[in-house]
């Protein structure tokens, strides 16, 4: 895979089916990328759990905050289908791993990397897992450019 230049057909397979998102790095500051991601996500109808060791336990734009994807109760929040990193590429690797080992439950299919977030060998070890891998790119920026928008919730 060509983690420098994904087809629009790699984009919409990798985001069809998802409705669950775990946003790694999500932020309670409005000023923070990863608080407008959130949010833009929840208004396209999917539901963003926020992940963030700092705020484990606070509401992030009314979603309760977990400190790591282990620490989701999958049988409140439903299966996990996209992780979504806001960290350094530093920490990307750790992230996936923790995507990996959800990978057993149903529902795990996505890892998306931030812009300027990538990992080429963390990247290699989900794809070796049966999860999709998406580097250096916003979802807010490639939804709609995909024309993938959906109405926005009342």
């Amino acid at each position: 895979m060509d983690h420098d230049h994904y087809s629009d057909t790699y984009l919409r397979d990798a985001l069809s089916g998802v409705r669950t998102i775990a946003v790694v790095g999500a932020s309670p500051r409005p000023h923070r990328p990863s608080h407008g991601v959130m949010r833009y996500l929840q208004r396209q109808g999917y539901r963003a759990v926020p992940v963030n060791p700092f705020t484990a336990g606070t509401m992030i734009l009314g979603e309760t905050c977990y400190a790591s994807l282990a620490d989701i109760p999958r049988a409140v929040i439903g299966p996990i289908n996209m992780v979504d990193i806001f960290r350094r590429s530093e920490a990307a690797g750790a992230v996936v791993d923790q995507a990996i080992a959800l990978g057993a439950e149903p529902g795990v299919k996505l890892v998306w990397m931030q812009l300027g977030v990538a990992d080429a060998v963390a990247a290699a070890r989900a794809e070796a897992n049966g999860i999709k891998i998406v580097m250096n790119r916003c979802p807010a920026i490639e939804i709609p450019r995909l024309g993938l928008d959906r109405p926005a919730s009342p």
